[in-house]
């Protein structure tokens, strides 16, 4: 007989193997919920939305036309959408030299994979 009031008559009165002592506390549960994903693309989406309202609220305050030169031609934009090109031509160079990369890598480890290393 145990002196615990709440013990169970059934219950025997030692720890089974690979549990902790009953003094020390159970470690915490593992979360349930993981970040995946989708909650990943959630909070990208949320970002890409907050820039896009600053893009156009900065496009909407810099209506004021300037000209343009490069290379010999010469032309006439707003400066907010002048600088949202700049900005979607620096995007897409960006993404191009990692694309570029990425295909490197992938070779490699291809080859690696084959060489057996």
């Amino acid at each position: 007989m145990t002196s615990d009031p709440f013990a169970s008559p059934d219950q025997p009165a030692f720890d089974a193997p690979g549990t902790p002592p009953s003094g020390t506390p159970p470690p915490p549960p593992e979360s349930a919920v993981k970040f995946t994903k989708a909650a990943a693309m959630w909070g990208s989406l949320a970002l890409g939305f907050l820039v896009l309202i600053v893009l156009l609220i900065f496009i909407a305050q810099n209506t004021e036309s300037t000209p343009l030169r490069f290379l010999g031609w010469e032309w006439s934009l707003p400066l907010g959408v002048s600088i949202l090109f700049a900005a979607v031509a620096g995007g897409l160079l960006t993404f191009a030299v990692g694309a570029v990369r990425i295909f490197q890598l992938r070779r490699a480890a291809k080859k690696n994979l084959k060489a057996g290393l």
